[in-house]
């Protein structure tokens, strides 16, 4: 199976949790039908993009990056590369390139999903597909400059600034979602 085919078929399952993100997921799911190259960051009107809100194993901090460009503290995560056979791969990829930890367990199922504009290729959108991820007991952190300005553990309810909304929301969303997985293991 394709990346392409993957992403169609992750999101032609997933049951979104409300009506603003079942209208996010309906407009992913048309825009992979539209764009054989919607995975790739050379997609112009938009791209498939895979993150995800890395929690502690106790639920209580969550990571953050202080991205190079923007200067605002965001989840893990990025484009797709030809290497990544999901996008469930592409967001554990980039979690661990982007915190240098090791052993984390990336649940199976996107918790959110966040469209936003941004530079790539002089103007276009991410359409990124949000994942929850659970860090094993005494992760440390390793900040690559590569990666990020700056990268560090916040309490779950007292994110830094700068960050904005779609960040807070993933960040409650995947620390509900890890609570749910720690109860089931």
């Amino acid at each position: 199976m394709s990346l392409h085919a993957d992403a169609l078929a992750v999101l032609g399952a997933w049951t979104a949790p409300d009506a603003r993100q079942e209208d996010l997921r309906r407009s992913y799911v048309e825009h992979l039908g539209g764009h054989e190259d919607a995975m790739w960051r050379t997609c112009l009107p938009g791209h498939v993009t895979a993150s995800a809100a890395i929690v502690s194993a106790d639920g209580a901090e969550v990571v953050l990056t202080l991205h190079r460009i923007h200067r605002m503290w965001l989840q893990t995560g990025g484009h797709c590369e030809p290497g990544d056979a999901t996008l469930a791969a592409a967001a554990l990829r980039e979690a661990v390139e982007e915190s240098g930890l090791r052993g984390v367990t990336l649940l199976p199922d996107p918790v959110r999903l966040d469209r936003h504009r941004v530079p790539c290729g002089g103007g276009s959108f991410h359409l990124d597909v949000q994942y929850a991820a659970v860090a094993p007991s005494g992760s440390v952190l390793v900040c690559d400059p590569d990666e990020s300005a700056d990268l560090g553990w916040f309490p779950v309810g007292d994110l830094p600034d700068p960050t904005d909304d779609s960040v807070r929301d993933l960040v409650r969303a995947a620390a509900g979602a890890a609570a749910a997985y720690r109860s089931a293991v």
